[in-house]
């Protein structure tokens, strides 16, 4: 965990979504998770504007991809899932938190993942479900 003295990033902080929100809506916890069937005891974010493409991207929705800035109201964490597990230290900058974030904007122009790019982590995280690697520590 992080406390005033020991800042994880400055950020600024994206959360890629398909759920329509509004400037000063709060982002919380024990919603139904985008890659499980549960509801997820973190709420999950970024500093970088690739990782919160694909969040915004393979997030289960037919709706439109958005993209959020977004302020943590309290303590946050590394992500486990994505960070010394699969890649040493946090390159992703990556984080979680069982406080609020709170929407402060909507990031309007970005460029998307190409079909074909989506299309092919699709189909690995589909392969890692299967082979029950898909495991997400929540």
């Amino acid at each position: 965990m992080n406390d005033k003295n020991d800042v994880l990033d400055e950020g600024p902080f994206f959360h890629g979504t398909k759920a329509a929100l509004n400037i000063g809506d709060l982002l919380k916890p024990q919603h139904a998770s985008n890659y499980q069937d549960k509801k997820s005891n973190y709420i999950y974010f970024t500093a970088t504007l690739e990782a919160a493409k694909w969040g915004a991207e393979l997030a289960k929705s037919d709706s439109k991809e958005r993209i959020y800035i977004v302020e943590p109201l309290g303590e946050f964490e590394n992500d486990p899932n994505v960070t010394d597990k699969k890649f040493p230290g946090n390159p992703t900058r990556s984080y979680r938190s069982k406080s609020p974030l709170k929407i402060v904007a909507e990031l309007k122009a970005w460029e998307r993942h190409s079909d074909e790019e989506i299309n092919h982590m699709l189909t690995a995280l589909r392969k890692l479900r299967e082979q029950g690697k898909a495991v997400i520590y929540d």
